[in-house]
């Protein structure tokens, strides 16, 4: 699509000064024309045209009652065409477009060095982990494969009295996650760790580990939209099965949390390959109220006995 296409599309129906809401009406109807797929923080095209202008334009998303009717100028329409037109024609997530993305109610900065947040785990963290997460003095809580950071900063910014130690494989997503530790004001409490899963963290022990790691099998990444084929590859295949990091974190899991410490892991298409590959573990499937599945639970007693069953079996 070119711009001055697009500019004609948005402009042709209104017969009046465009405003905010009848901008977003018809960026909504072009978008919905051309098929575009919604994952990475809306789903329907409706809420990609509030979102992609709300947040071109600047407007709070608090005041969308009285933006709605407020008139846009050509500078601003500009500014909005400029991100529609690669979000149609190159299939560029949103987020990426924009350089900013919303968790747990929360606003991150975004680009391509990591996935753009989205998960169940926002609900677990707004929730304080209720009633897993015992509350005591001192909690620590390793974010494993955090990526821009997203989950173990939103957990120190709910919980203020906790240590979070943010770990990845890749430089390039830890220097987004440092510039998201920043912007929430969190660095007392939060250390950036580049490590391979637990490598660099020996002599470490959490209260709580959460992780949601790359776990895309093969065959779902060769079908996987466009949008995502964005995102860093490493951060979403594992292997052909996608089970090669969850596999590594089950096995090591138990080293590195306390007593009476809590496993959290999120594997999405893969759940019933997990439990098929360790049918012995008992893991505690959650449920989420406002959407999401694929998320396991497990408690440091659980992995020490399946750890021992093993010892017992060789």
């Amino acid at each position: 699509m070119e711009t001055e296409e697009l500019h004609e599309q948005l402009l042709k129906a209104t017969g009046q000064p465009l405003t905010v809401g009848s901008l977003i009406h018809q960026l909504a109807e072009v978008f919905r024309s051309r098929h575009l797929f919604y994952g990475h923080g809306t789903d329907n095209p409706d809420d990609e045209a509030y979102s992609l202008v709300f947040t071109t334009l600047g407007i709070d998303f608090s005041e969308a009652d009285a933006a709605w009717n407020k008139k846009v100028n050509q500078a601003q329409l500009d500014a909005v065409i400029s991100i529609a037109v690669k979000r149609i024609n190159e299939r560029v997530p949103l987020p990426y477009l924009t350089g900013e993305a919303w968790f747990a109610g929360l606003r991150f900065i975004t680009d391509s060095r990591a996935l753009i947040p989205r998960s169940p785990f926002a609900e677990l963290i707004q929730e304080e982990f209720s009633p897993w997460l015992r509350q005591k003095p001192g909690i620590r809580i390793l974010d494993m494969c955090t990526g821009n950071g997203r989950m173990g900063i939103a957990a120190a910014v709910y919980l203020p009295g906790i240590k979070v130690d943010l770990v990845d494989v890749s430089a390039e997503a830890l220097e987004l996650c440092r510039a998201n530790v920043e912007l929430h004001e969190v660095a007392d409490r939060v250390e950036v760790i580049q490590s391979d899963l637990f490598e660099e963290l020996a002599g470490r022990q959490y209260d709580l580990i959460i992780s949601n790691p790359p776990y895309v099998p093969a065959s779902s990444m060769a079908e996987l939209p466009v949008e995502y084929l964005h995102e860093p590859e490493i951060a979403l295949q594992a292997d052909e099965e996608g089970m090669a990091i969850v596999d590594r974190i089950l096995q090591q899991a138990a080293d590195f949390l306390s007593d009476g410490g809590v496993l959290i892991v999120e594997v999405g298409e893969i759940a019933d390959i997990v439990h098929q590959q360790y049918p012995s573990l008992p893991f505690i499937w959650l449920e989420f109220e406002h959407g999401g599945e694929g998320v396991f639970l497990l408690q440091k007693k659980d992995l020490m006995e399946w750890h021992n069953g093993k010892s017992k079996d060789s």
